[in-house]
């Protein structure tokens, strides 16, 4: 095979690009760059393009020369790249061209050392192919690793205002054990829920919206639509609490910015003290002011406040040391009265709790309306230890998400668990409960080695968590509304590289509500709701993918176990409850209320879930348990094999008949049950394999715009006989294979001349009584009543031969349907003369109890049939369609003869020698005229008349057949046709 090199007039081609360093590729390596494919459409025709093609598309290739080396081990110059011609050219040659398609050295080496940008795959929806490209596409954005990308993120977010003007108080009120207790619980939540997180985020490469993305993806778009809009909401509401928390703590170290007066508290402890504290309208009106001017700068852009986000991380690290420093130097009453120092008689005293009622504010009052308790507290703390998931939706910036989301999550968690862990035992040790109690800044009081440097840090800190709020919330919300599941989210999508304004003024509207309110303790508990659903869903998640085990569930974080999840969804639950059970039926209240609405109105779309393989596998153990036995009679389901094919021609662009969906409706108890559509398209299968894929798109569309629950199949074989042989002999697994074959009776075949129709109806009925299948044949489908249609008169029975019931279920289930449910059901008992007929309907109606089934019995004998042919009026129509088909019988077997005689062979019919007795012809002619004459007697205004389909006479012709049916079924307006099978489909016994 010849070699092509490709020298650059100017610059060579760099031999490292993105850090990858590529020898060059000789004619004997094992891996070739040459590969063709199958398709010159495909991905193949990008990426081994033409040398001159190649030329134009890229910069650092000036001039392009190809040549022919006669030596296939001569070596490419250093640093040049070979590229070949398209392999399905003329002069197209390939070492691989067995396989058909790129090789993996041209799609990991080419593209990426090319810097080809290769656009990520946007969410999949039923019906659409997506590409996956493999590459490492050309970014110019610097990425971020673990320590600044993941865990300085993650401990920003932690690390807040609960922390600062709320832990001490916690201590107090809690005493030392129970705050032990507090922190060890609620970081065990967020522990496990980091472990949860760090398998499936090593579970593949993840996109915009964090944890809705990974919920969404492993739970459906359901789940995920409704636990990211409330973790949405908990952002926008966490923005609020950072908002209240920046302003509270500015007006404790400023009070002469009060606009109104402060309030002014007694405090009950051990002694009555003046406590002041900022009043609500303060609150308010500089929390406003406060959230506008934070939304200023989030409309400047995500890089405008990436630049300043580190300027938020050095407050917060240095007021943690003043604050720890303090501690340490402290001495009684030193800084003021209260500082013990760290102090063993303090510890002692302060173990225990100090639970009493406080005002809405959190200041001790003998009056207060709320009385403090451990589950009040979970609620109060649970917000300090949130935070985890900043590393996750910060994973397109990161070099190795599979390595910096787990490392970055669970250092950060650990980290600040052992710190409030170590804080609750120094500030227990530090001050008197009354002085933890009363001193709400107690961080402050302490920081060395002035309390300015901690009211500095705590603004900075919490109006840096609150803009990182009002940044990831709007951006939550515009990557749901981008997946395009829920319509109503349609206002807030966003081109990508666009800011989410739209959804930036939206949160903003949350915020400022909840800014509004005022009051700090009472939004806290609405966060943690929020953000307790949400990590219970990621626990979820990673439970059911483990549960599971599917082949994709390959994460590269191993330390992981279906328990640990379980037992952390377990833990949000439970701690949802014990926070306050009507937030948290509210809150499930809302989820379950999105779930429904995405449900009804949200679009379909297939991600993959971990519920989609849950059903598949129990679907697998369920086919498994069934077995290949007989289903019993009491376990027995229609599932309808449904031809829609038609005899004739339907309008455009409709696969199926409008009808035979609402009827395949009929033959479902409250619609369970499932139907399966089928087509046949006429032809070779490699040259229709495309059609009748678009057919079965079609064909799906059309039975989910029906409404009907069932699958759509679309076969390609030469003729239609062929085709539905191999549907009637293949389809199905084990017992739910089908057992109704469907069809709408061929009434058009003599009126447009459609000769081929009798060989091919007579050979579907004889394949399916081979295969064991029952046979419903719909006559008058054109008039079959929809949903809306109601229907009165009867449902009448002409029950003549045994079919397990089948006819007698039927009429069941029709009249559970709205259109059928004011008809009667009567069954008419053909009988030979001589019977006794009294006995026979004796014998019926008993059955027909035991069966618990309602009907009017009719008996009817030969007799009454001969006295119908000789005295009736109302048979002349039946007699006059008799003598046509007399005729043309007669007709047809006179051609039969003649052919025979010309060409010295025996009687012929549809390529197969036939024998007839023509007493037998006349026989089955009268016997159909008979039952004809009673249907049109007993029935002619019965709302639908089911009566027995007799099976096609051996060695008879298939035109004879479809003259003894279309004698049969003359004048009926709706009919079915029904056989059975041989299987009781009904029993007797409980």
């Amino acid at each position: 095979m010849d070699n092509e090199d490709i020298d650059s007039a100017e610059e060579e081609f760099p031999a490292r690009i993105g850090g990858r360093k590529y020898r060059p590729v000789v004619a004997n390596d094992r891996a070739v760059l040459e590969m063709s494919s199958m398709d010159p459409g495909s991905s193949s025709s990008s990426s081994s393009s033409s040398a001159a093609t190649f030329s134009d598309h890229q910069a650092s290739l000036k001039k392009v020369k190809v040549g022919t080396q006669a030596n296939k081990d001569a070596e490419l110059k250093e640093g040049s790249l070979p590229i070949h011609e398209e392999a399905n050219g003329p002069q197209g040659e390939s070492k691989l061209e067995l396989f058909g398609f790129d090789s993996l050295v041209n799609i990991l080496g080419l593209r990426s050392m090319t810097g080809e940008q290769v656009p990520a795959p946007s969410s999949p929806r039923d019906g659409e192919d997506v590409a996956i490209t493999i590459g490492q596409p050309k970014s110019a954005d610097l990425k971020l690793g673990t320590l600044m990308g993941v865990f300085v993120p993650c401990l920003q977010n932690i690390l807040g205002i609960i922390y600062y003007i709320r832990f001490s108080w916690i201590v107090g009120m809690a005493g030392i054990g129970e705050s032990l207790l507090l922190v060890s619980f609620c970081g065990l939540c967020t522990f496990l829920t980091g472990i949860s997180l760090s398998a499936i985020a090593t579970n593949g490469a993840m996109k915009g919206g964090g944890p809705y993305y990974l919920i969404g993806r492993a739970l459906g778009p359901e789940v995920g639509v409704s636990i990211g809009l409330c973790f949405f909401l908990g952002n926008a509401v966490a923005g609020a609490l950072y908002v209240l928390g920046a302003v509270e703590t500015f007006l404790k170290a400023v009070p002469a910015a009060g606009i109104f007066r402060e309030t002014i508290t007694n405090v009950n402890v051990t002694a009555i003290e003046r406590v002041e504290s900022p009043s609500s309208h303060d609150l308010q009106i500089y929390g406003i002011v406060v959230t506008i001017v934070l939304c200023f700068i989030v409309f400047g852009g995500v890089k405008m406040i990436n630049r300043v986000a580190p300027a938020f991380l050095i407050p917060v690290l240095f007021s943690l040391f003043c604050i720890f420093i303090g501690i340490f130097v402290a001495r009684k009453d030193h800084p003021v009265v209260g500082i013990t120092g760290l102090s063993s008689e303090t510890f002692k005293e302060n173990w225990s709790p100090g639970y009493q009622n406080t005002n809405d504010a959190g200041v001790p009052d003998p009056e207060g309306s709320v009385y403090w308790t451990f589950n009040a507290l979970v609620g109060l703390f649970f917000p300090a230890v949130t935070g985890i998931m900043a590393g996750s939706n910060r994973s397109a910036s990161l070099k190795d998400t599979q390595r910096s989301i787990p490392i970055g999550t669970l250092a950060a968690t650990l980290t600040t668990t052992a710190m409030y862990l170590v804080s609750v035992l120094l500030f227990g040790a530090l001050a008197t409960r009354k002085k933890l109690l009363a001193d709400r800044l107690l961080t402050a009081t302490v920081a060395w080695p002035f309390p300015a440097i901690i009211y500095v840090g705590i603004i900075l800190s919490t109006l840096g968590a609150a803009l990182q709020s009002l940044t990831g919330a709007p951006r939550l919300l515009a990557a749901i509304a981008n997946d395009d599941i829920l319509p109503i989210l349609n206002y807030f999508r966003v081109a990508d590289g666009s800011e989410p304004h739209i959804a930036t003024l939206f949160t903003a509207f949350i915020c400022i509500g909840c800014v509004v309110i005022g009051n700090l303790d009472l939004i806290t508990p609405t966060v943690t709701m929020f953000f307790l659903l949400c990590y219970a869903g990621v626990n979820l998640s990673c439970f059911l993918l483990d549960l599971l085990d599917a082949p994709s569930w390959r994460p590269r974080w191993k330390f992981h176990h279906w328990s640990l999840s379980l037992l952390g969804a377990s833990l949000c639950i439970v701690i949802m409850f014990l926070i306050s059970w009507s937030f948290t039926i509210v809150s499930l209240a809302l989820a379950s209320l999105i779930y429904y609405y995405v449900s009804i109105k949200g679009k379909a779309g297939d991600w993959g879930d971990g519920f989609k393989s849950a059903y598949f596998q129990l679907a697998l153990r369920s086919l498994r348990s069934l077995g290949a036995n007989q289903v019993h009679p009491k376990n027995w389901y229609p599932i309808p094999l449904v031809f829609c094919r038609p005899w004739g021609k339907l309008p455009e662009n409709v696969p199926c008949h409008p009808k035979l969906a609402d009827f395949a409706n009929c033959m479902k108890k409250k619609g369970r049950g499932m139907s399966i559509f089928f087509s046949i398209l006429d032809g070779d299968y490699h040259e229709c394999a495309e059609d009748a894929k678009t057919a079965c798109k079609q064909l799906a569309a059309y039975i989910d715009y029906k409404r009907c629950e069932g699958v759509a199949e679309i076969v390609v074989a030469p003729s239609m006989s062929e085709g539905f042989r191999g549907i009637v002999q293949t389809m199905g697994l084990g017992n739910l294979k089908p057992n109704i074959v469907v069809m709408r009776y061929p009434e058009i075949w003599r009126r447009e001349n459609l000769i081929e129709i009798p060989a091919t109806f007579v050979g579907i009925i004889n394949d399916c009584i081979v295969a064991n299948k029952a046979v419903v044949i719909v006559k008058g489908l054109d008039e079959w009543p929809n949903a809306y249609q109601k229907q009165y008169g009867s449902i009448d029975l002409y029950w003549i031969v045994r079919d397990g019931g089948l006819m007698l279920l039927l009429s069941q289930l029709l009249l559970t349907k709205d259109s059928f449910e004011s008809c009667k059901i009567q069954v008419f008992c053909i009988a030979e003369e001589g019977t006794d007929a009294e006995a026979l309907k004796a014998d019926v109606k008993k059955f027909l109890y035991d069966l618990r089934m309602q009907a009017e019995v009719v008996v009817v004998t030969m007799k009454s049939w001969d006295a119908q042919v000789e005295n009736g009026s109302q048979q002349d129509e039946s007699l006059e369609a008799f003598t046509g088909a007399q005729r043309r019988i007669a007709e047809y077997l006179a051609e039969m003869k003649a052919a025979a005689e010309r060409h010295g062979t025996p009687l012929m019919a549809d390529g197969k020698p036939v024998v007839v007795n023509e007493q037998q012809v006349e026989k089955f002619l009268y016997t159909t005229l008979k039952l004809n004459s009673t249907i049109l007697r007993y029935s002619r205004m019965a709302a639908v008349v089911l009566v027995s389909l007799p099976p096609p006479p051996a060695n008879h012709p298939a035109y004879f057949y479809m003259e003894y049916m279309d004698l049969l079924v003359e004048n009926v307006q709706r009919l079915l046709i029904v056989r059975g099978y041989r299987k009781d489909v009904v029993t007797l016994f409980t």
